[in-house]
């Protein structure tokens, strides 16, 4: 007899874990507390334990027929009915209508192929496994029932996709940037997509493969100051900030925005938000949003008005954007008008009543009487993606074997277009973080509210898929941000501590193979943040689904002598790195710069803590000394005791031609470490202590592909590289 507690039952049912490891390898439990306000969020009656169970009785009570089934290409295609022993075999059809068109027919009785209903389980049959990849309809009919039950069922193959070089071994390089940080003369204070196309064809002409982009999803223009990437406003649009304004056609036609523009007031002001080190989010949204409204009078008035070809163009992108879309645009138009009005509208949460959802019939009112500034956030969307487009289609042109690698924040922010409209499908009563580790004693509180696993299945996945759609496009490749989420997310309940959590698991399977069909529609491979605490269960999930596992150089250490692991030994189904955006420069790491930084932003709780982490550092310093010289790697010149040796031009080009020569198909590098760099991009654990997500390079694109030590450092990777087996 099940011992567990009614609580207890319902947790496990709804994928909820009552204990986890952790980082010190010791069994937490989770309080009683937090199972229930989980349960609460997921929708469960918690006010006491026969309501419980009911109503789990209810949410999990199996349909005739399962919402969706995913079946990879390899597996039996066997179709479960749930019904009563006293049902007949002999009144039953089916119907599958294939995503190509097909239909496939033919009656239950004679592919039956178990029939489990006395035990208490499910008439299962077959259907022919000649099904082609892709979302089919399944429809099953009963005799004397007016309409079907019916099935999304998906077919998808058993790995993602990789482009034929990968697959024949080819070693490749490319930066990793955040795209804000790019300076040129002649953007408009922040890097843009115009400087990533210049950046492209610098990188490919040195021999790069691949530019790793930070996510570019939409935020908020109305209040830019909220910069994270990694908290968007949705995650299936683009940030407008990052259109180059210049470069769009209107621009040229608009003798009003170029009269603007070529202003002295306004040329002074350009000037000065491209000068700045740090990014000025205010001045380049006030500088931008004061021009492209002209650009969209123009393109109304010589296209929409005149539905040319153009403006068809821009109609079908609206139409395939669909709902999000104008959830999107009418968010935007929206926040800016209330931000207007008072500008201390930073999201929804504080949006006047009337408007604090899309279903309200003021927000109704509000686009009906404002249709043109609606559409002025549709068409810069639709500006933004041909910008990405082209940026891309140059990288292929240039001959990059990947191009562009674009990257998929966990979620989205709780104050955003995507949580405004939604309708169920995120739980806005959790956010996602991470559990307490040795690092961070407090554990991470990120304020995402996570997807709906439940909802998930019941609408056959259909919010997972369009993200997905939306990110693999006008890209090579897809980063997935802390993809241990597909398998597991850390869920807190609203306005808690991150320490109160639990793991809810999600169904991992399903969506890594809906990940795969995906990857092989739009030609994108797929490398998976791997980083943190990895429960074994989802290692070889990864590998198997051909994702690209993250390895940090200064994280891969032996587990027997804690010495640094050869890049010779990495998996080649990886991406090897030395640094990211939530860690130090290559000189902040190496001079320690972090740990000041954080000693002086009060991050440590006390001396003993620092001591012990400046020690710690000193000797992870003295294992790559070591590790490289054992390599031949080291440079003549440079010492080997860690004590005295700074972090040179000749050790920064030693370390990354060191990590390049390894077995990893997929190296990255940091612009910053080509410049010799010490302040970061992001202090993890802060949001006022730094000004995080705002830092720029230190000097222009046209300068730092001048310098001679870039020139130097981009043709050794190149030639290194071409040199790994």
């Amino acid at each position: 007899m099940n011992q567990q507690t009614p609580l207890k039952q319902v947790a496990e049912l709804a994928g909820l874990s009552d204990s986890y490891v952790s980082a010190r390898g010791e069994d937490v439990t989770v309080s009683d507390e937090t199972l229930t306000r989980l349960l609460t969020a997921l929708g469960y009656d918690t006010s006491s334990d026969a309501a419980l169970i009911k109503s789990a009785q209810k949410k999990h009570k199996p349909d005739v027929l399962a919402p969706v089934l995913v079946l990879r290409d390899n597996q039996a295609l066997e179709i479960a009915l749930n019904l009563g022993v006293s049902a007949r075999e002999s009144d039953f059809s089916w119907r599958l209508d294939t995503e190509q068109g097909e239909q496939f027919e033919g009656y239950l009785q004679s592919q039956v192929i178990r029939d489990e209903r006395k035990e208490g389980g499910a008439l299962v049959f077959s259907l022919p496994n000649t099904v082609p990849w892709g979302y089919h309809t399944l429809s099953v009919f009963r005799k004397r029932r007016k309409s079907p039950y019916t099935m999304q069922l998906i077919v998808t193959p058993t790995q993602c996709y990789k482009q034929e070089v990968m697959a024949q071994g080819k070693k490749m390089w490319g930066p990793s940037i955040q795209l804000y940080t790019l300076r040129t003369q002649h953007n408009w204070g922040m890097g843009d997509f115009g400087d990533l196309k210049q950046l492209v064809a610098d990188v490919a002409a040195r021999g790069g493969d691949f530019i790793g982009l930070n996510p570019i999803h939409a935020l908020f223009p109305a209040n830019p100051e909220a910069a994270s990437p990694y908290s968007p406003s949705s995650r299936r649009w683009l940030n407008i900030l990052y259109i180059d304004v210049s470069s769009v056609a209107e621009f040229s036609l608009s003798s009003e925005a170029q009269q603007r523009v070529g202003s002295t007031e306004f040329q002074q002001r350009l000037q000065q938000a491209r000068d700045a080190h740090w990014v000025n989010y205010t001045e380049v949204a006030s500088l931008k949003l004061s021009i492209l409204p002209l650009l969209f009078d123009e393109f109304k008035k010589r296209h929409l008005d005149n539905n040319s070809e153009r403006a068809q163009v821009f109609l079908n992108f609206v139409e395939q954007g669909g709902d999000s879309l104008l959830h999107q645009a009418t968010f935007d138009a929206l926040h800016a008008e209330l931000h207007a009005q008072d500008d201390q509208i930073w999201g929804w949460p504080v949006f006047p009543e009337q408007y604090s959802s899309f279903d309200k019939p003021a927000v109704r009112k509000f686009m009906a009487k404002n249709r043109d500034k609606v559409h002025l956030y549709l068409y810069l969307q639709w500006i933004a993606d041909g910008q990405i487009k082209e940026a891309q289609a140059l990288a292929k042109e240039k001959g990059m074997s990947i191009g562009l690698y674009r990257d998929l924040a966990v979620g989205v922010a709780d104050s955003g277009a995507e949580t405004w409209a939604d309708l169920g499908n995120l739980c806005l009563d959790a956010s996602v973080g991470a559990p307490p580790d040795i690092l961070g004693p407090l554990g991470q509180n990120w304020g995402l509210p996570p997807l709906n696993p439940q909802r998930l299945t019941a609408s056959a996945y259909e919010p997972f898929i369009r993200l997905l759609q939306a990110n693999m496009s006008h890209c090579g490749s897809l980063r997935i941000d802390h993809v241990l989420g597909l398998l597991r997310l850390w869920w807190i309940p609203k306005g808690e501590e991150a320490t109160n959590g639990a793991y809810l698991y999600y169904p991992v399977e399903d969506m890594l193979a809906i990940l795969a069909l995906e990857t092989h529609r739009h030609q994108c491979s797929v490398i998976g943040e791997d980083l943190g605490t990895v429960p074994d269960e989802i290692v070889g999930l990864l590998h198997d689904a051909g994702i690209y596992s993250y390895m940090v150089f200064f994280f891969e250490t032996s587990k027997e002598d804690g010495g640094y692991l050869s890049p010779r030994h990495y998996p080649e189904q990886s991406m090897a790195t030395l640094c990211t955006h939530d860690m130090p420069t290559l000189r902040g790491y190496w001079h320690c710069d972090d740990l000041k930084m954080g000693q002086d932003l009060g991050l440590y709780p006390n001396q003993e803590q620092l001591s012990t982490l400046f020690n710690e550092r000193l000797t992870s310093k003295q294992g790559i000394l070591d590790s490289v010289h054992w390599h031949g790697c080291l440079p003549e010149g440079v010492g080997h005791d860690a004590q005295y040796v700074p972090m040179d031009t000749h050790l920064a080009q030693a370390l990354q031609v060191h990590l390049a020569a390894g077995n990893s198909t997929l190296f990255s590098v940091q612009l910053e470490d080509w410049l010799e760099m010490d302040k970061p991009v992001n202090i993890p654990g802060t949001v006022m202590e730094y000004p995080n997500w705002r830092r720029k390079l230190s000097c222009n694109l046209d300068e730092m592909f001048a310098q001679e030590n870039v020139n130097r450092i981009t043709s050794m990777l190149t030639e290194t590289r071409s040199k790994v087996v």
